[in-house]
């Protein structure tokens, strides 16, 4: 296993760990980096129905009262079932390496700790599993109740105080399963590289969760990890606490590759690219909901309500790359299938498989379907090629299966936007102006990221194909002018597990 390490050339820092088909270009603040693994492969002929299945675990641990699909504060989804990203933290003193889900639906960075009740101690994605040690840390802290952090947790619903002084959390999932625990502050580490050898740990004081109970789904070992990095917006989120120090940008961005390759990049910073398009973020959301305003099928406004999609407490749009697929309010979706039909139906036999609209295409799905707009508030618009709205399934006498990956939820109002449609583009989670952009981009090529050095200025720096040899390191030296850290994701591809 390779231990990722932060280049600085100058005062540049740069992920280095593995060599990936992906280069950054960046302009800079300060942040960290880890590397990803994909715990699920994307490859196509994995049965929709399963990855419904999948989506539906993770969507079920937000049922509410009534039936309606409320993201909690508190993040409480089952990462068992439903993860898809994890990537490895260095945390504590001396540090140690866990390894945790990434979760843009969750605001708590949480572990595993000693003496963990219902913990696994073993993992079927083949990863080492570890437990935090408060006690075996000399810069450990337990957050108290009368800390500032853990007031503002508490206000997030993300912390609670019943016990005694102890800063504490309790996260519920619907199948019974779930994880309670209480919070530490302790280092996180970054493996840095000054100059052209010389190596030095670079660290930041966060606050995250030290889980002693795990119940249900979450004591299976199959593909368990250490714990959980929440992504979400409030106080004890790790982006939020960074930002707050000034180690990062209070913004983070990913452009995950389409394919069976998979792969991309999930960078703690702006990526700036000139196409991006961006959509205020709906305020006073716990998670990343946007207004989408209409949907169009090769130009053409599909006739339905605008009120189908605006945010209430039944209704909304979310953005949530821990979804597999997307999916469409009732009242959007059978209109969007019928357009689709419509457009299709003198070149493909159309079929329903399993409940899925799907069609037998000999040809290009690229030349034969159509391109579909959303159009979201403030004028931006996603357009989806049909690689993004559509799945290939499987073949019958030589013609290819496939099935629209949109799926209807009936009876609710909302709308998420998966991975589906946000592969092979740049996504920009800009939170300190409250909103979300997005670019169509090959996600293999470099990527432009900025953020705002201590003279208030964005300055450049190419990291160019970032490995491990020295040549590499000499070429970032060469062209770093930032005066700041930047962080990167490296994402790569874990694809030997069935879905679920």
């Amino acid at each position: 296993m390779v231990v990722p390490a932060l280049v600085r050339y100058g005062l540049v820092v740069v992920l280095v760990g593995v060599v990936l088909p992906a280069a950054v270009v960046m302009c800079g603040e300060m942040g960290l980096t880890m590397k990803l693994e994909r715990a699920f492969p994307t490859s196509h002929g994995v049965p929709l129905n399963q990855l419904r299945e999948r989506d539906r675990f993770r969507h079920g641990r937000f049922l509410q009262q009534s039936g309606v699909v409320d993201f909690s504060v508190e993040g409480t989804y089952d990462p068992f079932l439903v993860g898809l990203y994890f990537t490895q933290v260095l945390l504590g003193s001396p540090p140690k390496e866990f390894y945790v889900q990434i979760d843009t639906g969750s605001d708590v960075l949480w572990v595993g700790c000693k003496s963990c009740n219902g913990c696994p101690t073993s993992s079927g994605l083949q990863i080492q599993l570890q437990f935090f040690d408060p006690s075996s840390s000399p810069t450990a802290q337990q957050i108290s109740c009368s800390d500032q952090k853990c007031a503002l947790g508490v206000q997030s619903s993300d912390a609670s105080c019943s016990n005694g002084n102890q800063c504490s959390y309790t996260f519920q999932y619907g199948d019974g399963s779930g994880t309670s625990g209480y919070y530490v502050s302790d280092l996180m580490h970054f493996n840095t590289i000054v100059g052209n050898s010389v190596t030095t740990n670079s660290s930041a004081s966060v606050v995250f969760g030290c889980s002693t109970s795990q119940t249900g789904d979450l004591t299976k070992s199959d593909r368990a990890v250490d714990g959980i990095f929440g992504f979400g917006q409030q106080s004890l989120s790790v982006i939020s606490q960074l930002a707050s120090q000034g180690v990062t940008p209070n913004a983070f961005s990913h452009c995950l590759k389409g394919g069976n390759g998979g792969g991309g990049i999930l960078v703690l910073g702006e990526a700036i690219e000139p196409n991006i398009v961006y959509t205020p973020l709906v305020p006073s959301q716990p998670h990343y909901n946007l207004n989408l305003e209409s949907i169009a099928v090769n130009g053409q406004s599909l006739p339905i309500d605008q009120s189908v999609f605006q945010t209430s407490n039944t209704r909304g749009t979310i953005v949530d790359s821990g979804t597999t697929l997307a999916y469409l309010a009732e009242e959007a979706y059978d209109p969007f299938v019928n357009a689709i039909n419509q457009f299709v139906l003198q070149s493909v036999r159309a079929l329903v498989s399993s409940g899925n609209q799907c069609y037998l295409v000999t040809s290009s799905v690229s030349e034969t379907f159509p391109p579909v707009t959303l159009n979201f508030a403030g004028g931006a618009s996603m357009v989806l090629n049909p690689q993004d709205y559509l799945l290939q399934q499987n073949s019958i006498n030589g013609a290819a299966v496939w099935c629209i990956g949109f799926q209807k939820i009936q009876g609710q109002g909302l709308t998420i936007l998966g991975d589906l449609v946000l592969k092979d583009k740049i996504v920009v989670y800009d939170l300190a102006g409250q909103r979300i952009g997005w670019a169509n981009y090959d996600c293999s090529k470099s990527v432009n990221v900025s953020a705002t050095t201590s003279t208030g200025k964005s300055e450049f720096v190419n990291a160019g194909q970032i490995g491990n040899n020295s040549s590499s390191r000499n070429d970032l030296h060469m062209q770093a002018v930032i005066t700041t850290l930047i962080s990167l994701l490296y994402i790569s591809v874990f694809g030997k597990f069935s879905f679920l």
